[in-house]
């Protein structure tokens, strides 16, 4: 049976609605107040929460920045009840994360409607989850020890060859040795952090998540960010005169630091790696009034249309062809951040030339009012 919180301060109608819900087969809980309703949805974790908006102590408003924010109410689905339906209470409450709103007075019918859709919305969106994870399980059971035991391999040669001969090796011979080491643990240390951050991707891919992204996160300053990441890439490859940027004005977009960081790592990774040294590599930045556009434009190996539209985690292209080090989760991670904030991924790729670009949402007027 399902449960439903009602969080309604007038008695008789927060009375008639639980009536309603157990005459149609559901177990119903109700609260009184918006704060008796957040200590009654931690403890209860039900399947569905109705909340009042206009409430005394806690408004419904309130009562859904507390559950969003905490982990076992997080994705827990949220409808309004409302007498007020002005357009700018509606993208209040919708950008905090609430999935439907009910205009009071409501026909019954249109009450239990509503609760049938989003319960079958929820299980839709946990099939999703768990299908994307059973896929995420594959993939790395495929991949996993490959791209583990290469770089562990080296670890292990080049470690007990320094035992085993540390007495007779040059100091340049040491050195060389010390770095590769550092190299193959540098390799699996970013592996790790790829597998680790491409399944919080996946474990967060769901709406009210997705809400909570793409409104809460912004980088003031993204030029910055951009070119100190490709400038360190750059020179880790020696390679800064191959590196031409055109950097625009600043502006603010609707994405973290963290991500943004990311984001400009994998694709100048991607870059450096299909490119020859001595061809250019070409990074632009613009934007309009709503999105920010981030490209990066290299020579070298292209993608066919077929292998554009497969990429996903822990796909590799022609390994028997070209030597690929890493998972193939770079450019997975890329799209998945791009989708989860409402950005744009392209990739073109003919001739010898392949282009990457990012649109990531510029800041609106209403988030820059709430971060200043």
């Amino acid at each position: 049976m399902k449960k439903i919180l009602v969080i309604e301060d007038e008695q008789f109608v927060r009375e008639n609605i639980v009536e309603i819900l157990e005459a149609s087969g559901y177990n119903a809980v109700s609260a009184p107040n918006g704060a008796v309703g957040v200590t009654l949805a931690l403890q209860h974790q039900p399947d569905i929460i109705l909340c009042d908006v206009m409430m005394p102590e806690l408004d419904g408003h309130g009562v859904l920045q507390a559950l969003r924010g905490n982990v076992l109410t997080a994705n827990t689905p949220f409808v309004f009840l409302t007498a007020r339906a002005d357009t700018s209470d509606l993208r209040h409450g919708m950008n905090l994360g609430a999935d439907d709103y009910i205009t009071k007075p409501f026909r019954v019918s249109e009450l239990l409607t509503a609760i049938e859709t989003r319960l079958a919305k929820k299980v839709t969106v946990q099939d999703m989850a768990e299908e994307k994870l059973k896929m995420l399980r594959a993939n790395i059971s495929l991949s996993l020890p490959h791209e583990f035991l290469t770089p562990l391999s080296g670890i292990l040669g080049f470690s007990e060859l320094l035992i085993s001969s540390y007495d007779v090796l040059s100091r340049d011979e040491i050195m060389e040795m010390l770095t590769q080491l550092n190299s193959s643990a540098r390799r699996i240390h970013h592996l790790v952090q790829n597998f680790l951050l491409y399944a919080k991707l996946i474990s967060i891919s769901t709406e009210h998540n997705k809400i909570r992204i793409e409104h809460y996160d912004a980088v003031l300053s993204p030029e910055h960010i951009i070119q100190d990441v490709i400038i360190s890439k750059a020179h880790q490859e020696s390679r800064m005169d191959d590196v031409h940027m055109e950097i625009c004005d600043d502006i603010p977009i609707a994405i973290s630091s963290l991500y943004l960081t990311k984001i400009t790592e994998e694709i100048i990774d991607n870059a450096l790696k299909y490119s020859r040294s001595g061809t250019s590599i070409t990074v632009k930045t613009s934007h309009t009034d709503r999105m920010y556009a981030f490209e990066v434009c290299n020579t070298g190996r292209t993608l066919t249309p077929e292998q554009i539209a497969a990429i996903g985690a822990y796909t590799q292209f022609d390994r028997q062809v070209y030597e690929q080090q890493g998972s193939g989760l770079g450019l997975s991670i890329v799209k998945k951040l791009m989708e989860l904030h409402d950005g744009h991924f392209m990739i073109q790729s003919a001739d010898g030339q392949t282009t990457v670009r990012l649109e990531i949402p510029v800041v609106s007027e209403e988030m820059q009012q709430e971060l200043s």
